[in-house]
Parts: C-alpha cells; structure tokens; sequence
C-alpha cells in the first residue's frame, strides 16, 4: 500500500509570514494540530505545529534552574501567550520538515514517524504539497480498510 492510498489531501499550506494567532485559530476551527508552511509556488518551506506554537511559553532549563520561582508561574506564562500569538509562523516555524513522496509505501512514512517521534508527514510531489499523512491514516488503512 502507498502513501497516497491512505493520505488526506486538499491540505491547506499557510504562510510565513502569518500571524501564528490567524493560524492556531484555524487549527482549533479545524481540529488539526499540524499545518503545512509553504511559498507562493506551493513548495513547502516549514511545517507548523501546536507544540511549535506552545513551546515559547514554557522556561528553558536555564531560566529554570537560576530562578525556579517566576518559572513556575503559570498565571504569568499564560500571560505571555498574547505576545506569542503576535509573532509570525517563521519565528516558531520547522524548517525542512521530512516529508514523503505519494508514491513510497506506507510503512515507509510511518517508519519515518517512528524514528522522529513524528504524529504526521506532509506529503510532496517535488517540493509541492499535496497531502498529508498521519499516524491515525495509516492504522486505518491497514488494519480498517484493507481488502
């Protein structure tokens, strides 16, 4: 079987230079935790997750450690959240995320997820998005829809 047997396609790319509140606005609409970036011709230039949204939020180990008191604070990260939202998909963004060719088998792509603790793969057609596949399209297509 092949990715493109088991792929979700009419995946919207977003944009750079997007405000990332425009974008986990329409994740939440959407119900998707991961958005293709892509440029003007389609190629895909990132990838954009949740977690890449979520992330600046958090203390690194080293504000942590020299001062573990305003780096548990919930009430003030959770404030921070307005300017995260301010910034653009390129700030926070993955740059060139795997991706996976329509035509490779299936396992394949989730061999690749395995290996990178990946949920799911934005799918190219040389260099141009044309799909997505995700943990939750492959068991589907294995152990649900096979014949």
């Amino acid at each position: 079987m092949l990715v493109k047997d088991a792929m979700s396609t009419g995946v919207v790319g977003i944009k750079e230079d997007t405000l990332l509140r425009s974008v986990v606005e329409q994740m939440v609409w959407r119900n998707v935790t991961t958005m293709p970036v892509v440029d003007d011709e389609n190629n895909i230039t990132g990838v954009l997750t949740i977690r890449d949204v979520m992330l600046p939020l958090y203390p690194n180990f080293g504000d942590y450690i020299h001062d573990n008191v305003h780096a548990r604070d919930f009430e003030e990260m959770e404030n921070s959240y307005k300017k995260v939202l301010e910034k653009k998909v390129v700030d926070v963004m993955t740059v060139k995320p795997m991706t996976v060719s329509a035509d490779e088998p299936i396992l394949k792509a989730a061999s690749y997820m395995g290996l990178r603790n990946l949920r799911r793969i934005p799918v190219a057609d040389n260099g141009k998005l044309v799909g997505i596949i995700s943990v939750s399209d492959i068991n589907t297509a294995l152990f649900i829809n096979k014949s």
